[in-house]
């Protein structure tokens, strides 16, 4: 019995081989030339005994200012304090949270951001980053927001003010936050669900993507 055992535990690692060695595979060739997009595709061993792998689609991390992709896959819009770079990248965590789910996260933060831009509509680059976010927002089919505690974040706010009423916001204004009262009311006003940290709305974005997912294959 106990040969049999091993045995049949080096069939298993021998099928699982292909699925681990793929695990190694670089990202997409699209992603890799471009650094605002990330996207990759791991393999799982197939379960129930089946010795031919699957592949799991991973999310797609678009950064501001790469075009939005425009097919069907369910989209997160990464909304909240960013306090021109002054905040922590809690963007990056959220990321790392959905990583597993399949959607396209779009990421207002840009890494080549300069703060000599001016903030006016007639600087190319500064237009280019607000277009990009109102473009962002209109197809995203959720709008993940986290208004961090000790910032300010005053177009997070503006942004609140045009989708409150959308039904796709999903908010955490944790203590601290510098107008978490006027953010708690309007919450309140539209419906909007709130929640007290970070990994709580992680958890909040993934029950809404499998609600839309369910409502998709109706």
């Amino acid at each position: 019995m106990r040969t049999r055992s091993v045995a049949l535990t080096f069939a298993a690692m021998v099928a699982a081989a292909p699925a681990m060695a793929a695990e190694q595979t670089p990202a997409a060739d699209a992603a890799q030339s471009n650094p605002a997009v990330s996207n990759t595709a791991v393999p799982n061993a197939a379960i129930s005994g089946s010795a031919q792998p699957s592949t799991v689609a991973r999310s797609q991390l678009v950064r501001s200012p790469a075009p939005v992709p425009a097919d069907d896959r369910l989209k997160v819009f990464l909304a909240g304090s960013i306090d021109m770079g002054g905040t922590q990248d809690w963007q990056a965590q959220l990321a790392r949270e959905l990583a597993d789910e399949g959607v396209v996260l779009l990421n207002p933060r840009r890494e080549d951001w300069n703060p000599a831009w001016k903030p006016v509509a007639e600087e190319p680059e500064f237009r280019r980053q607000v277009e990009w976010e109102l473009t962002a927002l209109q197809r995203a089919d959720v709008i993940a927001m986290y208004l961090a505690p000790g910032s300010q974040a005053p177009v997070s706010l503006l942004e609140l003010g045009l989708h409150a009423g959308s039904g796709k916001v999903l908010l955490a204004c944790p203590d601290g936050f510098w107008r978490k009262g006027n953010v708690d009311i309007v919450a309140q006003r539209y419906g909007i669900p709130r929640y007290d940290s970070l990994p709580a709305l992680a958890q909040a974005v993934r029950e809404r993507l499998a609600e839309l997912r369910r409502a998709r294959a109706r």
